[in-house]
């Protein structure tokens, strides 16, 4: 993956030090920058600067950047300054987002509150898709969602390690599939790199990251800080449940709105695969995996609802962010070609 341009001080001052080895410079990301940064920010989840700085620093333990040394992932310093960030996503997180009250510690409860919580509500984002959008809001929606989805599962997969017994060999159920059953061609991340291509998209990892506003980053980020910490696995567990639960029926309308404008099989197979198979993993996820992580491990049960309603809070803010833009005539996207033009130049 190429390193995207930065947005602000943070990431300016991360992304120069990433171009050199480690050690080269004294104060790769300094702890004053960022503290201060963050102190200064009105509204964290839309802070572009911050919200690429930290996206940048998770990459590293994914992927990586090209022609930056592999050595930075656990230099102590950057882990410093990344954890001043990651206090505050997820107090801002733990501060806005609304898990049910109430709940008693088994399965069967925990389940019946976590399909309640993901209970349809109003028609948004996948509806207007279905019904109105155009060619060139469905590449905006595909570029949107490539941060995340051409990495589909990666994140929830840090917590295998971290689970045990019915929960872990829940996860790995539902992580065997997400990765195709151990057939390349069927990885989720595949056939939406398939879907991008339908619509003349690049499908390079991390190639539109440059364009995903700070909204798109942040949701990917907590998903990324839910994974990587031991102390959180109740909450990525629980953010997985809410995926899987709010999946089906959109990706039906994806689709449908795909099918509406033209687009084959071949586009739409990324949708209509997500339609079967997350209407099985819904059931794992909040019943075997959530539900009895929480049986299990009752101290967890309020980190397993607050990962499934940060989930919801920053799905519906990016559904809310395009919607509004669209509303306006404007793109969702960061400043930049117009998305459709340069989708059908790639595809030229």
């Amino acid at each position: 993956m190429r390193i995207p341009p930065p947005r602000g001080p943070v990431s300016e001052t991360l992304i120069e030090a990433l171009s050199c080895p480690p050690g080269a410079a004294a104060a790769p990301l300094p702890e004053d920058l960022v503290r201060d940064a963050v102190d200064a920010s009105p509204d964290l989840l839309r802070d572009e600067d911050l919200q690429l700085a930290l996206y940048c620093l998770y990459e590293l333990h994914y992927r990586g950047f090209d022609h930056v040394d592999d050595r930075w992932e656990w230099e102590p310093r950057l882990i410093r300054s990344r954890a001043l960030i990651e206090a505050e996503l997820e107090a801002v997180l733990r501060g806005r987002a609304t898990p049910p009250q109430g709940v008693e510690p088994t399965a069967a409860a925990v389940a019946a509150a976590l399909f309640e919580l993901t209970a349809p509500g109003k028609p948004g984002l996948a509806s207007h898709i279905a019904k109105h959008a155009d060619e060139g809001q469905l590449a905006e929606l595909l570029m949107h969602r490539s941060v995340y989805q051409l990495k589909e599962a990666d994140p929830h997969t840090w917590a295998i390690p971290r689970l045990a017994g019915h929960p872990k060999a829940a996860l790995v159920e539902i992580q065997a599939d997400e990765y195709g059953g151990g057939n390349p061609a069927r990885m989720h991340s595949a056939l939406f790199a398939r879907t991008m291509r339908g619509l003349g998209l690049d499908d390079s990892y991390g190639r539109y990251v440059d364009r995903a506003p700070a909204i798109t980053l942040a949701s990917v980020n907590a998903m990324s800080l839910f994974g990587l910490h031991r102390r959180l696995r109740g909450a990525i567990a629980g953010h997985l449940a809410a995926f899987e639960m709010t999946s089906s029926l959109p990706n039906r309308l994806y689709g449908n709105g795909f099918r509406r404008l033209g687009h084959d099989e071949g586009t739409t197979d990324y949708f209509d695969e997500h339609v079967e198979a997350d209407a099985v993993h819904e059931q794992i996820a909040g019943r075997d995996l959530a539900g009895r992580l929480a049986q299990d491990e009752p101290a967890l049960l309020p980190d397993i609802l607050f990962g499934a309603a940060a989930c919801l809070l920053l799905d519906d803010l990016v559904a809310e962010h395009m919607l509004d833009a669209w509303g306006r005539g404007e793109t969702s996207l960061r400043p930049g070609a117009p998305a459709f033009a340069a989708a059908a130049r790639v595809g030229a």
